[in-house]
This record gives C-alpha cells, sequence and structure tokens, in this order.
C-alpha cells in the first residue's frame, strides 16, 4: 500500500506565510492539492498559491551516484555538528547547483517536516536511493544511530563510486582509441586517398598490389560509407538491446566476461569488492544475513555472481554458515573464505569483510593501472600497423618511380 501511494504522489509548488508574516515557498510531495494545504497548516503556514509542479524537459540535469554520495556525506556532517534534520536539508540543498538534486532535497525535507520518517521519504525516489540505502537509514532510524549509519553509507557510496571509475577506465581508453583509429582511418579512405589515385592515373603503368588494395578499399568506402557506419551504429544498438532485453544473452555475456584474459580478472575482482564492502556495511548496521544477502545480490554488477549470492542467502535461511556458502560457489579465493571463516569465528564478520574490500579494491587499482600499461604500446603498434600501412601504400608508386630514374 505504501508504494502505491508513493507513486501516486505529485509534486506541488508553493507559497505562503507563516504564522510571523515571513513569506516562503516550497517543494510538497501529496496526492493533491487539500492534502498540501493540510500539510502546510500543520507546519504553521497559510498557503497563498498551490499549484503543479511543471514537468522540465530537454536541460533537466541527472542526478548521479556520486551526487547522492555527496548528500549522505553532507548529512552525516550536518547532523555531527548537531544541526536538525530539516535545516540540514535546507542547507545542503541551498548549496547546490543541480536543480534536479535540489528540488529531491526540497521534497525529502517537506516529506519530514509534514511527520514522515526519513527512510519512507527516501523511499519516495527509488531510483536515486536503493533498498540498500532505505535499508540501512531504516535501521539507523530504529537503533538510534541514524547518524553512524548515515556515515557509512556515504563511505560506503565514495567507495562503489571510486570502483565504479577504475573499471570504467579500463574500458574507454581501449575503446576511445580504436573509435579514433576507425573515424581517422575513414577520412584518409574517403579524402586522402582519391587525391593519390588522380596522381596515379596520370603517371600511367601498374600499382603495386598493396597500393591497388589500398584504392579498392578507398572506392568501396567512398560509395558504402553509410552503409558501414550505419552498420556499426546499428551493430552497437542491437547490441545494446539485446543485453537490455534478453536475459540469457546477459547472461552468457557476464560469463565470458569472467573469463576473458586480463579483463576478467578486473571483473572478479571487483564483484568481490563489491560483494565484501556491501556485506560489511550491511552487517555492521545490524541488519540480518538473510535480509543483507538481498542487497548484496543486487549491487552484485554480474549475473554470475548475483546467483551466487542468491544461493548463499537461501543456503543462510537454512542456518548454513557463510563460509561454508562462499567456499561451495567456487567464485571467491581462499583468501575471503579463510577471512569470513575468521570473522565468523571472532564475531567481527564486519571488520574482516571490509578488510577484504579494500584489499580487492587496491587489486583492482593495480590490475588496472598495469592492463593500462601493458594496452599503450599495443594500441599504438595497431595505430602504427593501420595508419602507417595507408601512408606507405600510398607513396609506394612514388618510390617505384623514383627508381624507374
Amino acid at each position: 500500500m505504501a508504494k502505491s501511494a508513493a507513486k501516486a504522489a505529485i509534486m506541488f509548488e508553493w507559497e505562503g506565510k507563516s504564522t510571523s508574516g515571513h513569506k516562503q515557498k516550497g517543494v510538497i510531495s501529496s496526492p493533491n492539492a487539500d492534502l498540501v494545504k493540510a500539510k502546510l497548516r500543520r507546519q504553521g503556514i497559510i498557503p497563498s498559491k498551490i499549484r503543479k509542479k511543471r514537468r522540465e524537459f530537454g536541460g533537466k540535469q541527472k542526478i548521479e551516484a556520486s551526487d547522492i554520495a555527496l548528500f549522505a556525506r553532507q548529512l552525516t556532517t550536518m547532523m555531527g555538528a548537531g544541526v536538525p534534520m530539516v535545516q540540514s536539508f535546507e542547507i545542503v540543498a541551498n548549496g547546490l547547483d543541480n536543480k534536479s538534486m535540489r528540488d529531491m532535497i526540497n521534497g525529502i525535507k517537506s516529506e519530514v517536516e509534514s511527520g514522515s520518517n526519513l527512510t519512507n521519504a527516501l523511499r519516495k525516489y527509488p531510483d536515486q536511493f536503493d533498498e540498500l540505502f532505505c535499508s540501512l537509514t531504516e535501521a539507523g532510524e530504529q537503533s538510534g544511530t541514524l547518524e553512524t549509519l548515515l556515515g557509512e553509507i556515504a563511505t560506503y557510496k565514495e567507495k562503489s563510486e571510486t570502483l565504479k571509475k577504475k573499471i570504467k577506465k579500463a574500458l574507454f581508453y581501449p575503446v576511445a582509441v580504436l573509435i579514433i583509429a576507425f573515424i581517422v582511418t575513414a577520412i584518409l579512405l574517403v579524402f586522402v586517398v582519391p587525391q593519390f589515385e588522380d596522381l596515379f592515373v596520370g603517371m600511367g603503368g601498374d600499382l603495386p598490389a598493396f597500393t591497388k588494395m589500398i584504392v579498392t578499399a578507398s572506392e568501396f568506402m567512398q560509395s558504402w560509407w553509410y552503409v558501414l557506419f550505419g552498420g556499426a551504429g546499428a551493430a552497437v544498438w542491437f547490441f545494446a538491446q539485446a543485453k537490455k532485453r534478453s536475459k540469457p544473452f546477459a547472461e552468457a555475456l557476464d560469463r565470458l566476461a569472467l573469463k576473458a584474459p586480463v579483463f576478467g580478472d578486473i571483473v572478479v575482482k571487483a564483484a568481490t569488492a563489491r560483494f565484501a564492502r556491501t556485506l560489511a556495511t550491511m552487517s555492521k548496521a545490524g541488519v540480518p544475513l538473510v535480509e543483507a544477502m538481498e542487497s548484496v545480490a543486487g549491487v552484485a554488477g554480474n549475473s554470475v555472481f548475483e546467483k551466487a549470492i542468491l544461493t548463499m542467502k537461501d543456503e543462510a535461511a537454512t542456518g548454513q554458515r557463510l563460509t561454508t556458502s562462499i567456499e561451495s560457489s567456487g567464485l571467491f579465493s581462499n583468501m575471503v573464505v579463510q577471512m569470513v571463516a575468521i570473522g565468523e569465528e571472532s564475531g567481527s564478520i564486519d571488520d574482516m569483510l571490509a578488510k577484504v574490500a579494500d584489499y580487492y579494491e587496491e587489486e583492482v587499482d593495480n590490475a588496472v593501472d598495469a592492463m593500462t600499461s601493458l594496452m599503450e604500446p599495443m594500441i599504438m603498434a595497431f595505430l602504427g600497423v593501420v595508419i602507417g600501412g595507408l601512408v606507405v601504400g600510398m607513396y609506394l608508386p612514388i618510390f617505384k618511380m623514383g627508381d624507374a630514374f
């Protein structure tokens, strides 16, 4: 019922005066305008204008995961300094340039002002605050340790974003270079090679085989460039759609990613780091293991790991030790198994998992740097062969003519 009510809620912009006569305005979430009036009157505000918030198209700024991490950190700092929660929202919102983020925080502030707890206010924005964030916030509110757990959430989000950026770095560099190489090659074939071809026609005689091959490729590119570029774009689109809509295809890609040379090792280490960091944070917050594993599976980032973690959850529900489940999955290293075993024996599993996460996050960082260092000379060699080959092929007839004299 709570979820359906959240979906029915509409954002309203309001203006009014407080009992002391000061003008005020803001944004509030409610199913209808009458309830908005009632909420404002309970807060001691006499509304003068209430209207539905207009939906913005085009230039609306996206709320990134890094914005949520910063919000959690700022809220923790404000509460640690003794600033009331509602006032903390106001201070944080006023300091933001991202209008979408500012509107969202004002909406959360309005919910809290009207008597809702923070967890329910956050659940009105499921795209920004996932179940893990909401579960930890709820645990903090129930145990009276909200400030501490918001700090844990902020740390978790910051480390998760850092890890995500490292993975993107590993992918972006080679892909960007290959795209540039493709564009440069296309430009040479379409615009530069034809100029040389006109020169070759005037020279007469037979062209070297390599030059003939380049000229043929140039003629093909000039005639069918739109098919090549359109085909490449269509292939990327179909690949993305298949990954998004076909679960078997996405799972096959995830399995392939784990076995890929060099990159597969990074994927395994990143998934292990995410598993350990998330479970450590949930465990430290006092969330029961079975409930925690549901959230851990959701952030695994790989369907193979997700399935294994859900199996661990089912085994934990029957009373099986986490160490046994991790070992039987076959996805985690012996070090992870031993650290979890020590944590279970000593009652400090959250500390042990945090150490595992720290270790594997550093391992991912080192692996990404090593892969980048390895790929740089390979990419330069590839570019040299492709671009250099085209240049040499164009000058071969000129060298041949020089030899004739």
